[in-house]
C-alpha cells in the first residue's frame, strides 16, 4: 500500500526529530477511494511485524513497512476506532499493547498552561510529572515536563529498553512535553531524554518526580501519593486556628540519617511483615544501613517527645544524590529521600508525629541546586532553570547553580514545591535554607563577578519578589504554618508580612544572637565582665522582627567544636556554662532551635556518616544534663510568660542588665493577656553571690520554678530553699526587691506564688 503521510514526516519520526508525533502516529481519519478511514500509524523499533487488534469487532489487519522497516502502518475501514490494540512480534516473544498515540487528549487544559507560564499554578505538580491515570477506560501513566528549548523530548525505561525511539513526547505552546502510556504503573522507573536543538541527548530525572531511586541510580519512579490514609485532622485543623508565634516553640533540629544507624545485617521490617533489604549508607560507613522513616518513627519521635520538644526539624530530605551535603544540594525536588524508605513511609513518619503532638518541620533548599547530569542543570540543552551568565546562576564557592527567580516557570516550581510539602505530607512548616544568598548578587563573590540589579544596587530584587509569593501562597492555604528564614543580614522586614512590604516570613533565625553567644560563653568568664554587651544586645533589635534562637548544625561542624567543646574551664564548669546557656535561651524571648547531640553533652564534631555519641549516656553528667533538657522544656511549655508575648514589647523588661561587674543580668517575662510573669536571673561566672538583690514588680513570695545549678543536673546545688519572701526595700526602681543566692553559672528563673502571698497576707 503507498504511504498514507509524507515520506519526510515519517523521516522525522524515524530520526527522532518530530515536536509532534501525534501528526504522524496514531489513528487519522483520511479518506480512500473517497470514504472515510482510518489510517493507523505506528513506529516500533526492533518489530519484526505488527497488527491492529480490534476486540470488540474481534477482527484484526496486518500493518506493513513501506518506507521504513520499523514504521508501519495499515487502514481500516470502519466507523469508530476506539481502544484498539497491537499485536506487536519481535523475534520469538508477542505482546499486546495499546497505541500511546491513540489517546489524543492532552491533560493540561490551555487555562494550566496559562497559570503555569505566568507562574501562579499553585499545585502544578498535579498536573506535570507522572501519573497514575486512566484514559477512556484504560489505566496508564501520563508524563509530563517543561523543557521549552527542547528539539525532541521521549519517556524511557525499562518498558522500553530505555529506547528514546519508542515513546516521543509531543510539545505544547509554552514548552511543556507530555505523552499517556497506558498499561504502565506505580512502581515503574523512568526517565525523560532530552534532546538539545543540535540532538546531543541527556537524561534527566523527572523535576517534578515525587519518587526516586535509591543513590547511586537516579531514574524517577512512578508513584501515587494518594493511596495513605491519614489520621491527623484534628491536629491540622487545631494548627489552621492557631497563632503559632503565641504558642511554645521548641524544636530539636535532626539529620535523620545520622541521628543513629542500624547495622547492615539487621533487616528492616515492613508493616506488612515483610523484611526489606537494608540500604548501605556509604563506603565511610560500611558496617551500617540507614534506619528507615517507619523505624524512625519508633524511635525518634519517643526520644524527641520525652525531651518535651514540639517540633522536630529535619535537615533536608529532598532527594539528594551526596551523603556529604547533607541533603542540601536535591536533584529531586518533590521526592523524599529513598535513602530511608518510600513516600508512604515518611507520610507515616509525619502522621505520628502529629499523633504524639509533634509538629514536623523541614528544610527547604530554594536557594542552589546541584550540578549533576540527571538533574535540573542545563536540562533541556540550555540554562533553563538556573541564568546563563554564571556572574548571578553559579555559586562557585559551593559549587552549585542559581535559580533564576525573573523566569515565570521557574519561580513556580518553586512556590508550588513549597505548598507541596505542605499539601501532600501535612508538614507543619519549613526552614528556607540560605535566603542572604538569595537576596544579594554580590553573595560570596569578588568585585567584578556579579552584576548589579537595574537599579544598580546589590539586592536581588527577584528573589524577594518569589520569597513574598511563596510565603503569601503557603499562608494563604495553611494558615498556622511555620516559614523560618536562615538570613544572617540586616535585610529589613524578613518576618514582616507581605501586604506591609516584608518578605512574608513568620519567623527568621537571629544569627545576631547566636554568634554574640558563643563568643561571650567561649571566652574565660573573668573576661565575660568587659563583654556585658553580647548578652544585652539582642534585645535592642528584638522587635525588628520575629526571632528564633537557634543553635544549629552549623555551629558544630567543621572545626567548630561542639556546644560543649566550645566552653571554658574544667569539665565541671563546661557542664554548667552549658546549661547556663541553654536557660538563659530559653527564657529570653525567641522561639527555640539546637541541634541533635546538644542535649546530653556530645563531645565531638557532627559527623554526618556516623552515630551521636550515644555512649556518652552511661556517664553520669551527661544523663542528668539529658535531664536537665526534658525539665526546661517542660518548664517553657507550661509557662505562659515564656512564650506568649515573644515578640511584643511588653513581654520583656530588664530589671538590671548594667551589672557587668558581676556579669550578672536579670529581667522579667510577662504572659499575654494576664498578669502572670517570672523573673529570671543569670550569673555568668563560677563565682557564687550568697546574697545578691533583686527588684521585683510585686511583693509576695516567689517560687524558684528552675535552678540550672540544681544537683540534679550536676551543679553545686546553690539555690533559695525554694523561694523567696520579699522585702519592702527599693531596689532596680522598684519598692519591693528579694536577697537571693546566685548560684556559679547558673540561672534561676522565680515566679510569684499569688496562692501563698494571699494566704499571708489574710493571716494579718
Amino acid at each position: 500500500m503507498p504511504a498514507t503521510v509524507p515520506f519526510e514526516q515519517i523521516d522525522r519520526i524515524v530520526w527522532n526529530q518530530h515536536h509532534d508525533p501525534f501528526e504522524v502516529l496514531g489513528p487519522h481519519a483520511i479518506e480512500e477511494n473517497g470514504k472515510k478511514v482510518w489510517a493507523v500509524r505506528a513506529y516500533l523499533p526492533n518489530a519484526d511485524a505488527v497488527s491492529v487488534v480490534l476486540p470488540e469487532a474481534r477482527a484484526e489487519y496486518a500493518m506493513k513497512s513501506e518506507h521504513h522497516p520499523h514504521f508501519f502502518e495499515c487502514t481500516i475501514d470502519t466507523p469508530e476506532l476506539a481502544n484498539y490494540q497491537l499485536r506487536v512480534k519481535e523475534g520469538e516473544h508477542e505482546r499486546f499493547i495499546y497505541d500511546p498515540y491513540a489517546f489524543r487528549s492532552p491533560k493540561l487544559t490551555e487555562f494550566d498552561q496559562h497559570l503555569f507560564s505566568e507562574g501562579n499554578h499553585h499545585r502544578i505538580y498535579e498536573k506535570l510529572g507522572a501519573h497514575l491515570t486512566e484514559v477512556g477506560g484504560i489505566t496508564g501513566v501520563y508524563f509530563a515536563v517543561w523543557a521549552p528549548n527542547a528539539r525532541n523530548v521521549s519517556v524511557l525505561g525499562d518498558f522500553n529498553y530505555w529506547d528514546g525511539r519508542k515513546h516521543q513526547m509531543r510539545k505544547s505552546q509554552n514548552g511543556i512535553w507530555e505523552l499517556f502510556i497506558p498499561g504502565l504503573s506505580v512502581g515503574t522507573s523512568y526517565k525523560y531524554e532530552v534532546k538539545n536543538q543540535d540532538g546531543h541527548p541527556y537524561e534527566k530525572s523527572d523535576p517534578y518526580g515525587f519518587q526516586q531511586e535509591v543513590r547511586p541510580k537516579t531514574a524517577s519512579i512512578v508513584t501515587d501519593l494518594d493511596t495513605y490514609t491519614w489520621h491527623d485532622s484534628a491536629w491540622i485543623d487545631k494548627r489552621r486556628h492557631t497563632d503559632p508565634l503565641t504558642q511554645p516553640i521548641s524544636v530539636y533540629e535532626c539529620h535523620i540519617g545520622s541521628w543513629l544507624h542500624a547495622a547492615t545485617d539487621e533487616p528492616a521490617v515492613l508493616p506488612n511483615g515483610e523484611i526489606e533489604p537494608p540500604v548501605q549508607v556509604s563506603e565511610l560507613n560500611p558496617g551500617a544501613r540507614f534506619l528507615t522513616y517507619r523505624e524512625l518513627a519508633d524511635r525518634l519521635i519517643p526520644y524527641v517527645k520525652d525531651l518535651g520538644f514540639t517540633h522536630i526539624e529535619m535537615l533536608p530530605i529532598a532527594e539528594h544524590p551526596f551523603d556529604g551535603s547533607w541533603g542540601y544540594q536535591v536533584t529531586g525536588y518533590f521526592a523524599p529521600t529513598s535513602r530511608y524508605g518510600k513516600p508512604e513511609d515518611f507520610m507515616y513518619f509525619v502522621d505520628q508525629c502529629h499523633a504524639n503532638g509533634i509538629g514536623v518541620l523541614v528544610d527547604w533548599v530554594p536557594g542552589h541546586f546541584p550540578k549533576d547530569g540527571h538533574g535540573l542543570a542545563f536540562f533541556d540543552g540550555t540554562h533553563l532553570y538556573e541564568h546563563a551568565d554564571s556572574r548571578k546562576g553559579e555559586h562557585k564557592e559551593w559549587g552549585t547553580l542559581v535559580f533564576n527567580y525573573g523566569r515565570n516557570e521557574v519561580r513556580n516550581f518553586l512556590v508550588s514545591n513549597a505548598l507541596f510539602w505542605f499539601d501532600k505530607y501535612h508538614i507543619d512548616g519549613i526552614r528556607v535554607d540560605a535566603v542572604a544568598s538569595m537576596l544579594y548578587l554580590d553573595y560570596c563573590r569578588e568585585p567584578g563577578e556579579w552584576l548589579t540589579n537595574q537599579y544598580g544596587g546589590r539586592e536581588n530584587i527577584e528573589a524577594a519578589d518569589f520569597l513574598r509569593q511563596a510565603n503569601h501562597v503557603i499562608f494563604s492555604y495553611f494558615p498556622g504554618a511555620l516559614s523560618i528564614a536562615e538570613e544572617s543580614t540586616s535585610w529589613p522586614m524578613v518576618s514582616w508580612p507581605t501586604y506591609v512590604g516584608g518578605l512574608g516570613f513568620n519567623l527568621k533565625w537571629n544569627m545576631g544572637w547566636m554568634h554574640d553567644m558563643l563568643d561571650y560563653y567561649h571566652m574565660d568568664p573573668w573576661f565575660r565582665q568587659f563583654h556585658q554587651n553580647n548578652v544585652t544586645f539582642s534585645m535592642w533589635y528584638n522587635h525588628s522582627e520575629n526571632f528564633m534562637l537557634a543553635l544549629s548544625h552549623d555551629e558544630v561542624v567543621h572545626g567548630k567544636a561542639h556546644i560543649i567543646g566550645k566552653m571554658p574551664g574544667d569539665e565541671w564548669q563546661k557542664f554548667a556554662n552549658v546549661r547556663c546557656l541553654f536557660t538563659f535561651m530559653f527564657a529570653h524571648p525567641g522561639k527555640k532551635t539546637i541541634f541533635m547531640g546538644m542535649e546530653f553533652g556530645q563531645w565531638q564534631e557532627w559527623n554526618v556518616w556516623g552515630d551521636l555519641e550515644w555512649r556518652l549516656l552511661q556517664f553520669e553528667p551527661h544523663q542528668k544534663l539529658k535531664l536537665f533538657f526534658k525539665d526546661l522544656n517542660n518548664l517553657y511549655r507550661s509557662e505562659t510568660a515564656l512564650y506568649s508575648q515573644d515578640f511584643a514589647e511588653d513581654g520583656f523588661e530588664w530589671i538590671d542588665c548594667s551589672d557587668n561587674r558581676h556579669s550578672v543580668v536579670a529581667f522579667v517575662r510577662r504572659e499575654k493577656d494576664g498578669d502572670e510573669f517570672v523573673v529570671t536571673v543569670c550569673n555568668f561566672t563560677p563565682q557564687p553571690h550568697s546574697h545578691y538583690r533583686v527588684g521585683v514588680p510585686e511583693p509576695g513570695f516567689y517560687t524558684e520554678l528552675f535552678n540550672s545549678d540544681a544537683r540534679e543536673y550536676g551543679g553545686s546545688n546553690m539555690g533559695n530553699l525554694g523561694g523567696k519572701w520579699t522585702d519592702e526595700w527599693w531596689f532596680h526602681n522598684s519598692a519591693y526587691s528579694i536577697d537571693l543566692c546566685l548560684p556559679p553559672l547558673g540561672v534561676l528563673i522565680l515566679k510569684l506564688d499569688r496562692a501563698k502571698t494571699t494566704a499571708k497576707s489574710q493571716e494579718f
